[in-house]
């Protein structure tokens, strides 16, 4: 059996930029040296996408008992499903490409259940086109979790200078608040802890960010969120031994993260998290699903509608989701 990992690439939503970013990364000769790399989406849009990107490449329709360690440069395998249209418009919202979207990702976690991968990296949907389709899910991670019978989970949004995981992601920011609770807070700090354990950070160091301004200010702002909902999860995990100081200023804590002080960021709701990430840099970030039973990446960046089609996609997200698959996944 091969030692390298067998990475299912879903296509995402066909009318963005998902096929384009895919064929370009499956040019890199140094993720096949590491890694089988095997997408799961529609192969005459894939071959459209290579001619878009004057890419010499054979794309090879393979069936689900295919080989998936027979990958070699210059080829890129893709398990078929054929259920999209040849003139499928690039850059528009569709029931057709939404419902595809939803099926690459559901073949992909089968597999992966099955143990025919050992991870999946995502390219991006469309939420629109997902719901006009039938799938009414906020994004990929509620998809992954629901499928997978998980319960307990979250996004973390990792690049170079700074990893954040989130207490809440796809919910306006009232029902965030809402949502938040000491419960909640104290099982993403313990993911938050097991997950860079797990990869070789011995007692890693985390900043949990206050909802209000200058965290409450000790009720100065806000209604005292910090005291009910995060200062109890904080003070529990403390007692369990883990690494964590908070609730902090968001505004001076991520700052002091990407300085080195912390190894990761607890934030508390989407755009807090989202933010500093992406002010870093859309093409290095990198969002990975923590919690579940197999290993998800994704490109930290949209369907991107403007400029799909045009040939002038970059694809180094796609490549840092794709190392950082690698890099997690199991090994046969």
């Amino acid at each position: 059996m091969s030692k390298k990992p067998i990475v299912g690439i879903t296509m995402g939503d066909a009318a963005g930029v998902g096929p384009e970013i895919i064929v370009k990364s499956l040019q890199s000769k140094e993720l096949y040296e590491q890694a089988h790399p095997i997408v799961i989406g529609d192969a005459k849009i894939l071959k459209r996408a290579a001619e878009l990107l004057d890419v010499n490449t054979t794309i090879l329709p393979v069936g689900l008992d295919a080989d998936f360690t027979e990958t070699k440069i210059g080829e890129i395998r893709c398990i078929d499903l054929n259920i999209l249209s040849e003139d499928l418009p690039f850059g528009e919202v569709s029931a057709e490409a939404g419902h595809a979207a939803f099926e690459f990702l559901k073949t992909a976690i089968e597999l992966a259940n099955d143990d025919k991968i050992q991870a999946i990296c995502t390219a991006p949907l469309n939420k629109e086109a997902l719901h006009k389709g039938g799938h009414i899910y906020p994004g990929h991670t509620e998809i992954l979790a629901e499928l997978t019978g998980t319960k307990d989970f979250s996004m973390m949004l990792s690049s170079p200078k700074l990893k954040v995981i989130h207490v809440t992601t796809h919910i306006g920011l009232l029902d965030a608040i809402k949502t938040i609770e000491p419960e909640r807070v104290h099982k993403v700090i313990e993911l938050a802890h097991d997950t860079l354990s797990k990869s070789g950070i011995n007692q890693p160091k985390i900043g949990v960010c206050g909802i209000n301004p200058h965290a409450g200010e000790n009720g100065l702002f806000g209604y005292g969120e910090e005291e009910e909902k995060i200062i109890p999860a904080v003070e529990r995990a403390q007692g369990e031994g883990i690494n964590v100081e908070g609730p902090l200023p968001a505004d001076t804590l991520f700052f002091r993260a990407q300085r080195g002080d912390f190894d990761i960021v607890v934030a508390m709701y989407h755009d807090q998290g989202h933010g500093p990430i992406k002010v870093l840099g859309l093409e290095s970030g990198v969002n990975i699903t923590v919690g579940l039973p197999i290993i998800r990446t994704s490109v930290d960046h949209g369907t991107a509608f403007d400029i799909a089609g045009k040939g002038i996609v970059d694809d180094r997200s796609m490549l840092e989701a794709l190392r950082q698959a690698i890099e997690l996944a199991p090994k046969q």
